[in-house]
């Protein structure tokens, strides 16, 4: 599972990975309202533990805060990531986190790519028709940035390096 968590909407996408294949499973946001801030902190963490209670993930794969010129956005981010992974915790899932230019490098070849490039890459890769949101394809990329990785590791520890 990939979580791209933010206070106000946080998305996630579920994939299963076996033998080296990918498959999409499910994806989508969870739409956290106007409330105070601690209710919307709330709402991610009740969010995302039913979300890893119905799909029971493996690991979780979340973005790394990316610090910009905006400290009380990012400290507001940082809380919203705390809350997606405490729930993640709470069911026993593994969390790994990737910066953002290495799930960007990872899909689309640069870490400079845009969410739309991004999001082209998630819907190529998943075979995806029709439109999804960008949140949901962030946590989409998430998750498969964490299986290339993960398969990548599979196979240098098989090669014995």
């Amino acid at each position: 599972m990939g979580l791209d968590p933010g206070s106000r909407v946080t998305g996630y996408g579920v994939v299963e990975s076996h033998a080296g294949e990918v498959r999409y499973v499910a994806s989508g946001c969870i739409r956290i309202g106007d409330a105070a801030f601690p209710v919307r902190l709330k709402r991610i963490f009740d969010g995302v533990s039913e979300l890893t209670a119905l799909y029971a993930p493996e690991s979780i794969a979340v973005e790394q805060v990316f610090m910009h010129k905006n400290a009380d956005s990012a400290l507001k981010l940082g809380q919203a990531r705390g809350a997606a992974i405490c729930a993640a915790m709470r069911h026993g899932a593994d969390v790994y986190e990737y910066a953002a230019r290495q799930v960007k490098l990872a899909l689309a070849g640069t870490g400079a790519a845009d969410k739309r490039q991004v999001q082209h890459m998630v819907k190529i890769l998943l075979a995806i028709q029709g439109e999804m949101p960008l949140d949901a394809s962030d946590a989409l990329a998430v998750a498969l940035c964490h299986c290339q990785l993960r398969q990548t590791e599979l196979r240098l520890r098989r090669a014995g390096l």
